[in-house]
C-alpha cells in the first residue's frame, strides 16, 4: 500500500506537470483552431534559458527570464510564422508547426551538445516523508505550482477580457471579429501564454529525480499530446483532467512493470497512448471535446 500510495502522489504530480503541457496545446487550439506540434521547442527553450542564466543571476530570477523568454519565442512564431499562413487550410498550419518545432529543436540541441545542464532549483534531491510514504521535494513543489499556475489561468480564462475574448474566438471567429475583437491580439496573446506555460513545465520536468536538462527532454514533452487529445483538444478542463490521467497512468504502469512483464518492456511509456486509444474510440471528441454537428 505504501508503494501504491507513492506512486499515486508521483503520478499526480506527473500530471499536474503534463496538464501545463495540454494546457498550452488547448489554449492554442481554442485561439486559432491549429494542433502546436512546436510546442516541445517552446519547452526546451524556456528550460535551456533557465539553465544557462541560473548561475550567473539565480535560480529565481533565472525561471523568470525562461519564462519570459519562452513566451516571446512563442509570439515570435505566431507573429513571423502563422500569421503568414493564416486562412490557410488548419493541417496545412499544423505542418508549419512540425516545421518550426523541428528547426527550433535542432539548434538548441546543437547548443547542448552531449552536455546535461542542471536548472539550479533550490530544492534539490532533498525527500520530504510522511509516515512510510516519501515523495521529492520537486514533486511536491510542482504539485503546487500547477495548481497555482493552472487556477489562475481558469480565472483569467472566464473573468478577464482576454478570456473573454478568447472564448469568443474559439466559438466563431468570424463574429468575434465583426464585433471588434482582434483574432491577431488574440492567437499572439495564446501562443505567448502557451510558451510561458511551457517553460514552467520544463523546470519540472528537468529536476529531481531527472538529471536535468538534455536534447530529450523535448521528447518528454510530447507525452502531454495524449493528455490535451483525451481530455479534448477544446477543453481546459479536459487539459487539467487527461494530464492527471496520463501521470498516474505512467507512474503505475511504471513503478508495477516488473509484475508485468508478460507485457513487454517500456509499459510506463506506452500505457498513456494507451489509455488515449481506448477513450477515443469510446468519445472520438476527447472526455471534455466538444462533439462537431453536421447538418445536411
Amino acid at each position: 500500500m505504501t508503494i501504491f500510495i507513492e506512486l499515486l502522489l508521483n503520478g499526480i504530480s506527473l500530471g499536474s506537470v503534463y496538464a501545463l503541457i495540454a494546457l498550452g496545446f488547448v489554449v492554442i487550439f481554442r485561439a486559432t483552431e491549429v494542433v502546436n506540434f512546436a510546442h516541445a521547442s517552446l519547452l526546451l527553450a524556456g528550460g535551456y534559458i533557465t539553465a544557462v542564466l541560473s548561475d550567473d543571476i539565480g535560480f529565481w530570477l533565472a525561471l523568470l527570464t525562461g519564462i519570459a523568454g519562452a513566451a516571446l519565442v512563442g509570439a515570435a512564431i505566431e507573429f513571423l510564422v502563422m500569421r503568414r499562413y493564416r486562412g490557410s487550410d488548419h493541417s496545412v498550419l499544423a505542418i508549419v508547426t512540425i516545421g518550426v518545432d523541428i528547426m527550433l529543436v535542432a539548434d538548441i540541441g546543437r547548443r547542448l551538445g552531449t552536455d546535461i545542464l542542471s536548472v539550479g532549483d533550490p530544492w534539490g534531491d532533498r525527500v520530504l516523508t510522511v509516515g512510510s510514504v516519501s515523495l521529492a521535494q520537486t514533486r511536491v513543489a510542482a504539485l503546487l505550482a500547477a495548481g497555482l499556475l493552472i487556477t489562475a489561468f481558469l480565472l483569467a480564462f472566464r473573468y478577464t477580457s482576454w478570456g473573454v475574448a478568447m472564448r469568443a474566438a474559439a466559438e466563431n471567429a468570424g463574429t468575434a471579429a465583426l464585433m471588434g475583437i482582434r483574432l491577431g491580439r488574440v492567437s499572439l496573446g495564446a501562443w505567448a501564454v502557451a510558451g510561458g506555460l511551457a517553460a514552467v513545465a520544463a523546470l519540472f520536468l528537468t529536476v529531481f529525480p531527472t538529471p536535468g536538462l538534455e536534447k530529450s527532454t523535448a521528447q518528454v514533452a510530447m507525452k502531454a499530446f495524449p493528455a490535451a487529445i483525451l481530455g479534448g483538444l477544446d477543453s481546459t478542463t479536459g487539459a487539467l483532467v487527461g494530464g492527471l490521467i496520463v501521470g498516474v497512468t505512467e507512474s503505475l504502469a511504471t513503478g508495477y512493470q516488473g509484475d508485468l512483464t508478460f507485457l513487454g518492456r517500456g509499459l510506463g511509456e506506452l500505457a498513456p497512448y494507451l489509455v488515449m486509444v481506448a477513450i477515443l474510440l469510446v468519445r472520438p471528441a476527447g472526455l471534455f471535446g466538444t462533439k462537431e454537428l453536421a447538418r445536411v
